[in-house]
């Protein structure tokens, strides 16, 4: 009984004792991820290189559904890009191809199916079987609002259907986290966005030894700094090396996919996977890139982060 007695008089002794003491200090509030993401994103001189993941997460969920984007920001990626289509009851939807015939279980034509004709279909996994998910193709409106605040969205022939998606945006409120590319002429592109009060962030994508590109480049390298130019090249070879320095000295961000070996010589995810992510990703991050578009975003974020160039 006196040993009861005793653990009573210490338990209450420190109940006692810890209501006396002043509460703890929350910590700091930290700034939205999308906050620092824009950040970098607006800051030439910023060396924190921002991870483009093409499709979302498509090696392990449907490419372009909501669990890909939903997996890659977990991944702590900065954007991800996601493709679009039109359909027959001008619903903007998700999806790389015209047809819905490889990424889901039906066949057809988006622009010739409604919106609820290819709602009766599942999406497919890249290795071309019915996701165990049971989903559906997302609309751009739904995709966008998961991305809100958590991500930033490069949207692929975005350009292509610009009122539409400008009307989604702003009924969201993430004009400012969308960025469109493409490589239409500088007057055509102001002329397009002078219809609005706000606009989509816009990237010229150039390839140097295109000789179309060469007089665009020069264009809009003669008008105010870009956010970013894409530069897109097969080999590294003196046309290139100029034509990065021209966009790192005007002051813009430099962006490279390395998707494939055709678009950025031959320093791809799959050769840094097959051989040392270290030497070919090196190899881009070293030349002035601070944008990356890749389809191994886990891989390239360790790199990067073992170099201090990401969060």
């Amino acid at each position: 009984m006196k040993k009861f007695f005793l653990s009573l008089c210490v338990a209450a002794a420190m109940l006692m004792t810890a209501c006396n003491q002043a509460p703890a200090e929350a910590p700091a509030a930290k700034a939205n991820n999308i906050e620092t993401i824009l950040k970098n994103l607006h800051d030439p001189k910023s060396k924190q290189v921002l991870v483009v993941c093409h499709r979302g997460d498509w090696r392990n969920y449907p490419e372009n559904s909501i669990p890909a984007i939903e997996s890659v920001i977990k991944m702590g990626a900065d954007m991800v890009e996601i493709d679009i289509q039109l359909t027959k009851d001008s619903v903007l939807v998700l999806s790389h191809d015209r047809t819905i015939n490889r990424c889901t279980t039906g066949k057809g034509n988006i622009n010739e199916m409604t919106y609820e004709e290819i709602q009766q279909y599942y999406l497919k996994t890249a290795h071309n079987v019915r996701s165990s998910l049971d989903l559906k193709m997302p609309t751009l409106e739904e995709a966008l609002a998961v991305c809100k605040d958590r991500i930033t969205v490069n949207l692929d022939k975005g350009y292509d259907y610009y009122d539409l998606v400008i009307e989604i945006t702003e009924k969201l409120g993430v004009t400012d986290q969308v960025l469109i590319k493409g490589s239409k002429p500088v007057a055509e592109v102001q002329a397009k966005m002078a219809e609005h009060k706000n606009n989509l962030l816009y990237m010229p994508v150039i390839t140097p030894t295109n000789e179309k590109h060469k007089a665009l480049f020069d264009d809009y390298i003669a008008e105010k700094p870009q956010l970013a130019y894409e530069i897109c090249f097969d080999e590294m070879n003196a046309e290139v090396e100029s034509a990065v320095k021209r966009v790192l000295d005007s002051g813009s961000k430099l962006w490279v996919n390395t998707l494939w070996n055709s678009l950025c010589g031959g320093w791809s995810d799959d050769v840094a996977f097959e051989t040392s992510a270290a030497e070919v990703y090196g190899k881009v991050v070293d030349m002035g890139t601070t944008i990356i578009q890749t389809d191994r975003p886990e891989m390239l974020i360790e790199y990067l982060r073992s170099r201090g160039l990401h969060d």
